[in-house]
């Protein structure tokens, strides 16, 4: 919930060019960040399916032809070449994986970095809380 500052509280330094730059700077890693956590949170769920697809082709019969989805449609493939196929697609999702979780610890990082130097010049009278 907003308030308002007290007179004891309020900051009387300007906001120079450099400020409100990093206060940008800072807003933009914000949206960023949101927009890579969702996408994040999309392959990991991407990963869990593939997981669970991939216990469910062990129960299947080794000479048994299986429904695998390729772009819009499905084809009848051999169990191994599923298994393959399959095996190099989870290995896709986790590296995207990977890459995103070091992207938000990095714009995480960086947003730390600007909240350190915005709040010693600003105090409690700015918010950046994301």
């Amino acid at each position: 919930m907003s308030r308002m500052l007290e007179k004891s509280e309020e900051v009387s330094e300007s906001v120079t060019w450099e400020d409100q730059s990093m206060i940008n700077t800072f807003s933009k890693l914000v949206a960023r960040l949101n927009n890579t956590e969702e996408d994040l949170k999309l392959q990991t769920q991407e990963k869990e399916y593939l997981d669970d697809l991939e216990g469910e082709l062990e129960l299947a019969d080794d000479d048994e032809l299986v429904m695998y989805k390729v772009g819009d449609t499905f084809a009848h493939l051999p169990l191994l070449v599923a298994k393959s196929r399959l095996t190099g697609k989870r290995r896709e999702v986790e590296s995207e994986c990977d890459k995103l979780e070091a992207d938000v610890s990095g714009i995480r990082d960086d947003m730390e970095k600007l909240k350190v130097k915005l709040k010693s010049k600003f105090g409690d009278s700015i918010n950046l809380d994301a």
